[in-house]
């Protein structure tokens, strides 16, 4: 019986291969044959050998783990992200370290230092609605370490985003809401000073000015779309004159502004009519049902993970920003006669 933990040297005993020849034939080496590889490869897992990672990771200087921080596991598309992230990194051989923001700018701070500390390869990272300041980022950057944006894009020198065409997508959903004959749209903008949230005003605007609607400040209303932004935005939108439509940037301040106007006995969409974005999967089985963008939430985790190694093999750093295309999906909440 061996006692404490298995050594090569111990294969090598067991075995009476020298203990160079094991540790080849363990690290798959060209240079020890099929059959040799076999016997030591049984013998390892016969006496509960364990490789140590960590110092063949240190002989490298690579620790084939990536690092991802986004705002809220709880969203359904950051999930979905993280399902394409962690797909395309467990076959290329990569770990993920998965790290929650909380939208917060101090913790999302913490979080590189940590992942930095833990000399991951690279992060995949979407940014906190409080993060104005880069300098956290660059100084990541500049060890030399890759990291890609994904869904809110980031402005500063140097930097690979992979979004969505959030402006389009806006004006969409907008000028879906004027064809459907509402006229009074008010906008719930997330924080103006994330350039993802100024794309979605900026649609949402666009829309307006090409069908010759006045743009009134009033009518953007801006918070962090938490659930209780909703029921607060929702009351200061009853305050406004003849508003007979709301689109929120996102889906979980339309559905609690929804509920709240419906304890208030306003029926949606007759009085009022509502629009969100990014389709969680509660926006489809509310009553009524919620128009919303969808977003490839899957195929964008899967497209900057692509990238972040394509970096990692070619040790390139570039300006790149990919587009990936949303869809609108409209429900019964923005159509008048609720039977779309």
């Amino acid at each position: 019986m061996h006692k404490g933990k298995i050594t090569i040297h111990d294969i090598s005993k067991e075995l009476g291969i020298d203990s160079s020849t094991v540790s080849r034939a363990l690290n798959n080496s060209p240079r020890v044959s099929k059959k040799t590889k076999e016997k030591i490869s049984a013998k390892a897992k016969e006496l509960g050998y364990q490789r140590n990672s960590l110092a063949s990771k240190l002989r490298t200087n690579k620790t084939h783990t990536i690092g991802v921080i986004i705002p809220r596991i709880s969203r359904h598309f950051f999930a979905s992200a993280i399902a394409g992230i962690e797909e395309t990194a467990y076959d290329a051989g990569y770990d993920v370290i998965i790290c929650q923001s909380l939208d917060s700018y101090e913790r999302e701070q913490k979080l590189i230092e940590t992942l930095l500390a833990n000399r991951v390869d690279g992060i995949i990272i979407s940014i906190s609605m409080e993060t104005t300041n880069y300098n956290h980022l660059d100084r990541y950057k500049a060890n030399g370490f890759p990291m890609i944006f994904f869904d809110r894009p980031c402005e500063t020198e140097k930097n690979t985003n992979v979004i969505i065409d959030d402006f389009q997508a806006s004006f969409e959903v907008t000028e879906h809401l004027i064809f459907n004959g509402y006229k009074n749209i008010v906008h719930f903008s997330g924080p103006q000073t994330n350039l993802l949230y100024q794309n979605r005003c900026k649609g949402y605007k666009a829309a307006l000015k090409k069908h010759k609607y006045p743009i009134r400040k009033e009518y953007i209303i801006e918070s962090k779309l938490m659930e209780e932004d909703g029921i607060e935005n929702a009351k200061k939108a009853l305050n406004l004159p003849n508003v007979d439509a709301i689109y929120s940037a996102n889906d979980m301040a339309a559905i609690s502004a929804m509920q709240y106007l419906k304890s208030q006995n306003i029926k949606i969409p007759e009085q009022i009519a509502f629009a969100g974005f990014s389709n969680e999967p509660v926006s489809a089985v509310i009553e009524p049902s919620l128009t919303t963008v969808n977003q490839p939430s899957f195929e964008m985790g899967k497209v900057a993970t692509n990238i972040l190694f394509d970096q990692l093999n070619n040790n390139t750093r570039e300006n790149k920003t990919t587009i990936l295309e949303p869809t609108l999906i409209i429900r019964n909440s923005s159509s008048k006669t609720n039977n779309n």
